[in-house]
């Protein structure tokens, strides 16, 4: 299992070819309260970057980005009714989608912990 970090503050929990994706405890105290989230459905494949959802809080509408390609697996059920599940659990049960990877190479680009912690300090 490897936890891994994007630019763009979503989290990728790395068990094989399938990664669970979620946005990191920073991105959710920037964003505040949230209070709807749209999520991808089952079966579309996502590129490394590109938009895969969106959360709402009553600050803003944020997208989120796939930190890695391939295709969706799984979706948080429990953020339809319970989308502040992100703001109490943002890196646990407020996971967002699963998806089976479709290129391990990209995985590359993305950021360890430590490294996604100096580029946080360096927007703050």
């Amino acid at each position: 299992m490897a936890l891994k970090f994007s630019e763009d503050h979503e989290w990728i929990n790395i068990e094989g070819d399938v990664a669970t994706i979620g946005i990191t405890n920073y991105a959710q105290e920037q964003l505040g309260d949230v209070v709807f989230v749209d999520l991808p459905e089952v079966g579309d494949t996502l590129e490394q970057g590109g938009e895969s959802g969106v959360i709402e809080s009553v600050k803003a509408a944020s997208e989120i980005y796939a930190p890695a390609s391939g295709e969706i697996i799984e979706v948080n059920e429990d953020l339809d009714g319970s989308p502040a599940l992100i703001n109490t659990a943002a890196e646990g049960d407020g996971w967002m989608y699963k998806i089976k990877l479709s290129n391990l190479s990209e995985l590359d680009d993305l950021m360890d912990k430590a490294g996604y912690d100096a580029h946080v300090e360096e927007l703050d």
